[in-house]
């Protein structure tokens, strides 16, 4: 049976975090099932992240590292449309270090490439398993550390979840991913020091659609596991996601100025908490805000 983390393991790894570098930011990227855009979604934040500019078009330069730890489905540099010489494989193996896997790449974020069908990660002794987080740690030059874990209820998302500063959980309007995410979310909040749960409705037909599913997901949350979940916004169903997954080019770079990729931009900029009168005066999202942090 794979070996935890126990509470105390993983207070001092978050310690150490915070020892180490206060201005990193880990953020697990999730879902409670396969196939709602987890994948995709992450890797075009991070983009965003990397690339956001200021109110006077000044770049923010922050440094981004994204993290393919879907240890089953490993496919962000497949998005990307690269073949990286080495990957996570290479370091569970002892091969090599983290950072030497590290594969920048065109679009201003840097790639830890993960490896399909790889459990050794699950499977790590305990000591070598707090190695493997510390070296995470480690990359202590990035502004944010995007970790894509895989989807769905398991040691592989727990583990990553109990590292990381907030855990943002993808899901779609369908009443199989609600259903999935509200487990997911349950599993996450049962471990010891969750991390900040945030909330993004994929493939909605419009707003109306997203506002209604983030109320009922985040009503249920605080009421019966007494858990608040932070909003982060929703992205519209498209046809140019898919057609940029075809092409391999991320659909923020392909699509820019475009109602997907401007709904990214509206969640990278809550994320860094600025710009956020747009946001903040859409008349739904702001009731869930007020419900949220408890101000009318």
């Amino acid at each position: 049976m794979p070996m935890v983390l126990g509470s105390d393991q993983i207070e001092n790894i978050k310690n150490l975090v915070e020892q180490n570098n206060s201005h990193t930011r880990i953020i697990s990227v999730t879902s409670g099932k396969g196939g709602v855009g987890k994948t995709n979604f992450a890797l075009n934040l991070a983009i965003t992240l990397a690339n956001l500019k200021d109110s006077n078009q000044y770049p923010l330069n922050k440094r981004v590292v994204i993290m393919d730890a879907d240890l089953g489905l490993a496919n962000i540099n497949v998005l990307l449309g690269l073949i990286p010489k080495s990957n996570l494989y290479h370091v569970l193996k002892g091969q090599k270090t983290l950072k030497e896997i590290i594969t920048p790449t065109a679009f201003g974020i840097d790639l830890i490439a993960g490896a399909s069908g790889l459990s050794q990660l699950a499977n790590l002794e305990e000591s070598d398993r707090i190695n493997f987080i510390k070296a995470i740690l480690e990359l202590n030059y990035a502004d944010f550390i995007i970790i894509d874990t895989a989807a769905g209820v398991s040691s592989n998302v727990t583990q990553f979840a109990g590292i990381a500063h907030e855990t943002i959980i993808v899901t779609t309007p369908e009443p199989t991913s609600i259903t999935d995410a509200y487990g997911i979310i349950k599993s996450i909040a049962l471990e010891p020091s969750p991390p900040l749960l945030k909330l993004v409705i994929n493939r909605a037909q419009n707003q109306k659609e997203a506002e209604k599913v983030a109320s009922k997901i985040i009503a249920i949350a605080q009421q019966f596991l007494n858990i608040k979940i932070e909003p982060l916004g929703f992205i519209p169903d498209s046809p140019l996601i898919p057609s940029a997954v075809r092409k391999q080019i991320p659909f923020t770079i392909l699509n820019p100025g475009t109602p997907i990729s401007h709904s990214i931009e509206q969640i990278a900029r809550r994320l860094l908490n600025i710009d956020l009168n747009t946001l903040e005066q859409t008349p739904g999202w702001k009731k869930i805000l007020s419900y949220l942090t408890g101000h009318e």
